[in-house]
């Protein structure tokens, strides 16, 4: 690992002439050497088709094919940047994303030409990647050899969207010195060397797979194994197959893969680590005990604003200790949070006044949003928008990093994840967050995975309502809500949609948006309680007409 490559540019650079098997992805294997050289094809038919004067920006819409590295790494020996186009987009969204990123060009596959049909994509030249003309486009340029000298550490290299609580995703930028500098410390953090494989299940398209797996291969020159898309019947098949080392995961990845049968060779493996978030404690210690690999449960958010490192002696549940500049403050008075109080069996007992959100008040290495300055101001600035602060003009805040995440912190300074600030639910005055409720009732044994998420009140505020995939049984869940000692006065759910699946988004992360969105009307039964009383019965058909519709969330 060479602490003097300041550029991915560099990185790629430093793979010409390793003729180690390097990349592998289904039955095809590539050497680092062969992936400089495809990346130097590329990036000198980069250089071809760019048109002059605009953003040298490139769409990838791939799954996790050799193709979305090779075209990472040709944008970066270009000095150009990668949009992650989302394929699980559609219409007017998707032909949004692309033109939002000025992307001139975009590079695809046959199997997603469908999903372009019809968009109006003015100025956008298609690659089809695969195809003759794409073989023809590259022949040319075949005798290539990767030059890093045209890149600088400040150049764009990644737009990676990133969601909100409203509107369009967000573009968020990543410079090389950014990725770069990531990938070096997620290197030595793990102990990465060239002996390891790095397994990319997770989507290309999202800032997890690029930044937290594929950059620290890049640094210390491990290999990469690709999953096209996320398999959890294929994950231990896959480890095995590539003699996989370390992976990262994001959202339910983690119960989908436990949810598989168990067999005696479990164990039959060189994995040694996963780095993700999301998966909690308890799917972390099951996870441990049947595969015999630690997770390490990290916080990083998404645009580099703010970061939270795993070190040992941090606490079952916590994330880690608060690094220089980070503060849970309450968003309203910018206050910092009275720290959390546990009791013996580590549960949050004043949850109300500990949870705040996560603000870093140091340097950050947040590098905006594409075109949204709007978005950039709502994160940097101070006070919040449509919040009081800062009446006597003195700018207190300004410049800080509002991660838009609710944590709560400890009296040694450690930090626990309590959800995102649009998790946030205010019932009879009271300010709850959802992840605090989700921990509780996730105990329930008839509960496979739990989402907690505001509905109107009819007359100010929120009431709760929760989503259950798995068995309910509405009395023995009642009982179950009454044996918590843990649960506030406020936190029972008022209503509870069963499902038998819980919908999830590209990146297994549970859909939140769209349960807000749907409510109390949906297709699948629904559960409430009329009174304060525990004791719930069937919403009935046309029962939720009368009820106020969803107001919170995207539309």
């Amino acid at each position: 690992m060479d602490p003097t490559h300041a550029t991915v540019a560099e990185l790629v650079h430093a793979r010409w002439g390793d003729h180690r098997p390097g990349l592998w992805c289904g039955e095809d294997t590539l050497t680092h050497h062969e992936v400089a050289a495809g990346a130097a094809a590329r990036a000198a038919l980069l250089a071809d088709l760019l048109p002059r004067g605009a953003p040298p920006h490139v769409g990838v819409l791939l799954d996790n094919t050799p193709e979305f590295p090779l075209w990472l790494s040709a944008a970066a020996l270009a000095g150009a940047a990668v949009a992650g186009i989302n394929p699980t987009r559609r219409g007017p969204e998707l032909a949004r994303d692309i033109l939002h990123t000025e992307c001139r060009l975009l590079v695809t596959e046959p199997t997603h030409l469908p999903l372009l049909q019809g968009l109006d994509l003015p100025g956008v030249r298609l690659l089809v990647t695969g195809t003759d003309e794409y073989a023809t486009l590259l022949a040319p340029f075949a005798d290539a050899r990767p030059d890093c000298s045209r890149a600088a550490p400040a150049d764009r290299l990644l737009l990676y969207f990133t969601s909100g609580s409203t509107g369009a995703p967000k573009a968020a930028i990543c410079s090389q010195g950014r990725l770069a500098a990531a990938g070096r410390s997620l290197a030595e953090q793990f102990a990465v060397t060239p002996d390891d494989v790095h397994y990319v299940c997770m989507p290309m398209f999202h800032g997890n797979a690029v930044i937290a797996d594929w950059a620290p291969a890049l640094v210390a020159g491990a290999g990469v194994a690709l999953r096209r898309r996320f398999s959890a019947s294929g994950f231990l098949t896959d480890v095995r197959r590539y003699r996989a080392t370390y992976f990262t995961y994001v959202g339910r990845a983690i119960q989908y893969v436990l949810a598989t049968e168990p067999s005696a060779g479990d164990r039959d493996h060189r994995l040694r680590l996963g780095f993700g978030t999301e998966a909690g404690t308890a799917d972390a210690a099951a996870f441990e005990r049947r595969f015999g690999v630690r997770l390490v449960e990290g916080y990083g958010s998404s645009e580099g604003g703010a970061a939270v490192r795993w070190s040992p002696g941090t606490p079952t549940g916590a994330v880690g200790r608060a690094g220089p500049g980070l503060a849970v403050l309450d968003p309203r008075t910018h206050v910092e949070c009275p720290p959390a109080r546990f009791d013996a069996a580590g549960r949050l007992l004043n949850g109300d006044e500990a949870i705040g959100e996560l603000v870093n008040r140091g340097p950050n290495q947040f590098e905006g949003y594409w075109r949204n300055p709007q978005a950039e101001a709502e994160r940097r600035g101070s006070p919040r928008p449509g919040e009081a602060g800062d009446a006597d003009g003195d700018g207190n805040g300004e410049g800080w990093y509002w991660t838009g995440d609710l944590f709560c912190r400890d009296a040694d300074g450690f930090l626990y994840f309590a959800g995102r600030s649009d998790d946030r639910l205010r019932v009879d005055g009271e300010n709850l967050a959802a992840a605090m409720i989700e921990n509780i009732l996730a105990r329930y044994e008839g509960a496979d995975a739990v989402a907690v998420y505001a509905v109107p009140d009819p007359v100010t505020g929120d009431q709760v309502m929760a989503t259950l995939a798995g068995d309910f049984e509405p009395a023995s869940f009642a009982g179950f809500l009454r044996a918590q000692p843990d649960l506030g006065t406020k936190m029972a759910p008022r209503f509870v949609r069963v499902v038998e699946r819980m919908p999830v988004t590209a990146t297994n992360k549970i859909h939140r948006a769209l349960l807000r969105r749907e409510g109390l009307r949906c297709a699948d039964p629904v559960w409430w309680r009329p009174t304060a009383e525990l004791a719930y019965r069937r919403l009935a058909p046309g029962e939720a007409e009368g009820m106020p519709a969803p107001t919170r969330g995207p539309v």
